[in-house]
């Protein structure tokens, strides 16, 4: 199994950078986890449109589904031109309405389906892999996800500290794990982010084996996060870069 981080950052990103996106690949399968603003030339420096096989969506902040627009036009314009001949399946959840909406009639490039439908507990099979979907604790619908295939791998999405994530991540080969905040910023990120700490500290409440930290503010100097993580897991904590591919 293997990570690629296509963009790290949020609200916004650094130059020349991007927001939320990570292609995770295993058994022969291709999968975009979130589309944040610049992610898509990303992706596409290490695969073709037509060799991507599902896109989850975590929830429906602009930094996280911007580039869902251009990967429609190119998903539309592969099989225009012959290169494809099938819809990619698309997860999300509902909410907020307009952009819900709006994602949920492009049927000309991707199969909807709805995350909030799937009967609990929320587990779907592809590729050989199996992913599960858990509520998050964040300020619209949101979800945590976990992918088991030749490994173990949860991304938290977006969420404030809860005992489903913990739940969810037990034993995890890899979280990648918000990390919005310093423990300087907890009263702003309250009930909607975790701070650094926090994430480290639900990577050992799960005993995860391996902590990714992301979603980073750009502002932010990360070693600082980093550190607070670790103080929260107890031991050394990674830091999403972009472009680089871990192998979990």
């Amino acid at each position: 199994m293997k990570l690629t981080v296509l963009g790290c950052w949020a609200p916004y990103p650094r130059v020349s950078g991007a927001c939320s996106g990570y292609l995770l690949q295993d058994n022969g399968c291709n999968l975009l986890i979130d589309a944040g603003n610049g992610i898509l030339s990303k992706m596409l420096q290490h695969i073709n449109i037509e060799d991507l096989d599902a896109v989850f969506l975590s929830h429906l902040h602009p930094d996280h589904i911007m580039d869902i627009y251009s990967l429609r036009h190119a998903i539309e314009a592969a099989n225009r031109e012959g290169r494809m001949n099938r819809l990619v399946p698309l997860y999300m959840p509902t909410g907020p309405a307009e952009d819900f909406q709006r994602i949920k009639d492009f049927t000309k490039a991707f199969q909807i389906h709805i995350i909030d439908e799937i009967p609990d507990p929320r587990e779907i099979t592809m590729a050989g892999l199996k992913a599960r979907f858990v509520p998050a604790k964040h300020n619209l619908p949101a979800y945590s996800i976990s992918i088991e295939g030749s490994k173990r791998f949860i991304f938290s999405g977006d969420t404030a500290f809860n005992e489903g994530l913990i739940e969810l991540a037990i034993g995890a080969d890899l979280l990648l794990c918000e990390a919005s905040g310093l423990e300087q910023d907890a009263d702003y990120l309250k009930e909607k982010h975790l701070t650094a700490r926090q994430a480290g500290q639900v990577a050992a409440a799960a005993g995860a084996k391996r902590l990714m930290i992301t979603h980073f503010y750009p502002e932010y100097v990360l070693s600082k996060l980093q550190r607070q993580a670790e103080e929260g897991f107890g031991k050394t904590t990674e830091l999403a870069r972009e472009g680089a591919t871990i192998v979990i």
